[in-house]
């Protein structure tokens, strides 16, 4: 049973709805400036209530979340999700995707082929590398 509060501080609330792992991590990210209540930078010790607009930048995201619900200890992650509403743009999520080329899928051998040889991994860096710096002149542009 989830044990709801009046206020909250926002560095607790941050961390008691899993936005960030520990709360010592939530507090130095208030102090550093990465966390907004509404459009102001807010401290650690700042108080929260319900239907506020917390804006946090975490790992090179900009998240948006209303609060819904304040708590006073940590929950899992599925109650956590009804505590808060996310209104972090889907682009804001997919930013990275079309500049990063993750491991999984991006390159594929046919099963049976082994380890690429000396030659065939040096075209394919020379590959990667052209397909880098297009991206990047095209960017500029």
């Amino acid at each position: 049973m989830i044990k709801e509060v009046a206020k909250v501080r926002v560095d607790k609330w941050l961390w008691t709805v899993r936005i960030f792992k520990s709360r010592s991590l939530a507090t130095k990210l208030c102090k550093s400036g990465k966390v907004k209540l509404g459009e102001k930078i807010c401290k650690p010790a700042t108080l929260i209530f319900p239907d506020d607009i917390v804006h946090v930048h975490k790992q090179g995201y900009n998240l948006t979340f209303k609060v819904v619900k304040l708590i006073k200890s940590r929950v899992s992650a599925t109650l956590a999700e009804g505590c808060y509403e996310d209104l972090t743009p889907e682009d804001e999520y997919n930013k990275f995707k079309n500049w990063f080329v993750g491991k999984a899928g991006s390159e594929f051998r046919e099963k049976g082929t082994g380890r690429p040889t000396k030659k065939e991994r040096r075209t394919i860096e020379d590959f990667k590398d052209q397909q880098w710096w297009e991206y990047i002149d095209t960017e500029e542009d």
